[in-house]
């Protein structure tokens, strides 16, 4: 069985409000469990690609502030 993650993600999400998106970003950190972790880094994805030249050198500024 070949299953598209993001697409199953993204049909999943694609009628959300974003209180509802706010609320599974925040309870898949909470939960750290590892199966949550494929459907941030699809959000990761669609907020980096969404995301100009200038945003995305200040999202890398972020991660390697609070990766040190």
């Amino acid at each position: 069985m070949n299953i598209d993650i993001r697409k199953s993600i993204m049909a999943n999400f694609n009628h959300s409000e974003e209180q509802e998106i706010e609320e599974a970003i925040e309870s898949s950190i909470q939960d750290k469990e590892e199966i949550t972790l494929p459907g941030l880094g699809v959000f990761f994805e669609i907020l980096w690609q969404a995301s100009s030249k200038e945003e995305q050198e200040q999202i890398v500024k972020v991660l390697k502030k609070n990766l040190s």
